[in-house]
């Protein structure tokens, strides 16, 4: 038997998929459908729900985490939303008949929504992204740059599954594209730890003191970096 369960933990409403079974003991499992409990044939829901309060700190992490992870995925359907550091941006008709995209909340009168195949506008939202990263990568690196007193790096765009930022011996500073959805200040992290290896190649106490004086809140930013995966 399987139903879908509301709970309140921490103050927050958690929809979850309960099922019963023959198995001993109640499991608590994360998946990219949210969370799913599973549960003897004759556990009582007050000894379920009293597992869940307990272990409601566990469970908000890391639905969080799972949430902010999903917000980063795109969808090439109609009417989705695509984050442009932080903010949610729209694929929309303008007045001249020009597709373009639009900032803020759901389209409106002057930025009417508009439907393509998925293939088109996943190569229209795309080729948007690369030309909004590379400008604010750009003006990023040079601003960095001119704090460490180092000539300004070659920027390419990676299109990396592991992590966010690298520096070869060359010099030359490679940014994941999806940098571009995460907030500002992520940016600015990511690329003042990519510049700082321009003068220490390590993660030394060196390299973090460097890291440090140019961005000093990047114990912060490197801890909120990791919801979101790369």
């Amino acid at each position: 038997m399987t139903e879908t369960r509301c709970i309140h933990l921490n103050g927050k409403e958690i929809t979850y998929t309960f099922k019963r079974s023959k198995r001993r003991s109640i499991g608590l499992r994360i998946n990219d459908s949210g969370l799913i409990v599973s549960a003897p044939l004759g556990e009582s829901i007050q000894s379920i729900e009293s597992l869940l309060n307990k272990k409601s700190n566990w469970l908000i992490k890391h639905l969080t985490h799972r949430e902010t992870k999903q917000s980063t995925q795109l969808n090439w359907e109609k009417d989705s939303v695509f984050p442009l550091l932080g903010q949610p941006w729209h694929l929309t008709l303008a007045s001249s008949g020009n597709i373009q995209m639009s900032p803020g909340e759901p389209p409106t009168k002057e930025h009417k929504p508009i439907t393509l195949p998925p293939h088109q506008t996943e190569k229209f939202v795309m080729a948007w992204y690369n030309k909004q990263a590379i400008t604010c990568f750009n003006e990023c690196a040079e601003r960095y740059a001119n704090k460490l007193d180092v000539p300004i790096p070659p920027i390419k765009l990676s299109r990396a599954k592991t992590r966010w930022g690298s520096c070869n011996s060359h010099g030359v500073i490679h940014l994941n594209w999806r940098l571009i959805q995460m907030p500002s200040h992520l940016v600015d992290y990511v690329v003042a730890h990519e510049l700082s290896h321009l003068i220490e190649m390590n993660h030394s106490p060196a390299f973090w003191c460097l890291v440090g004086n140019i961005y000093p809140d990047y114990l912060e930013a490197r801890k909120e970096l990791k919801q979101f995966g790369c």
